[in-house]
């Protein structure tokens, strides 16, 4: 069974369907650690009722980016993390963990990219008028979701809609799809260990 970290900034939603398809057997997959990076976050809650262990910690207590990313290092060698999973996470990943955790940190993304990449996707697909939009999962790089793609999963824009129309069905399907398409990557990996 693949041991994760999941990296999240907010409500939590994410992490909240991730943990729930593993705790029903449909993600074989240990959620060993929550990261977050902001205190009052909804999901160090979620986290905590779940009984995950969570790591709090914010980048404006250190004088760089590179000693912030060591301090979670340390946490994720500790749990014996072998994937990052992030979930609304608000921070580009930098170099340093970047190099340690190479091709193995996954990111969600609610457009298709490469349209639309960075904060407010679903904003800037109902200002575009564009027809169909949806959800990439994706490897992590250096760039703001520039990663190589995993999986994609189009929703149809209705006439009419707008952003708080659109994003609850936009995270409807991230609850289903980011778990399932998790499931079927660590069936991969374990795959090509054997």
């Amino acid at each position: 069974m693949m041991n994760i970290a999941i990296f999240a900034s907010g409500n939590g939603s994410n992490f909240q369907a991730i943990y729930s398809a593993a705790k029903n057997g449909k993600l074989e997959a240990n959620i060993s650690l929550l990261v977050c990076d902001k205190p009052n976050a909804k999901v160090v809650e979620r986290a905590k009722v779940a009984g995950i262990s969570t790591f709090v910690v914010s980048l404006g207590d250190f004088s760089n980016k590179e000693e912030y990313e060591l301090v979670i290092y340390e946490q994720l060698l500790k749990y014996e993390v072998q994937f990052i999973v992030l979930a609304g996470y608000m921070r580009l990943i930098g170099s340093f963990l970047l190099e340690k955790f190479d091709s193995k940190i996954i990111n969600i993304h609610p457009s298709l990219l490469p349209s639309f990449p960075g904060k407010d996707a679903i904003g800037q697909a109902i200002e575009a008028k564009v027809k169909v939009t949806g959800v990439t999962i994706h490897y992590v790089d250096k760039g703001m979701d520039t990663g190589p793609i995993i999986a994609q999963k189009a929703i149809e824009i209705s006439d009419g809609d707008t952003e708080e129309t659109l994003a609850p069905r936009i995270h409807q399907v991230e609850h289903d799809f980011y778990p399932k398409t998790l499931q079927k990557l660590f069936q991969q990996v374990e795959t090509n260990k054997s």
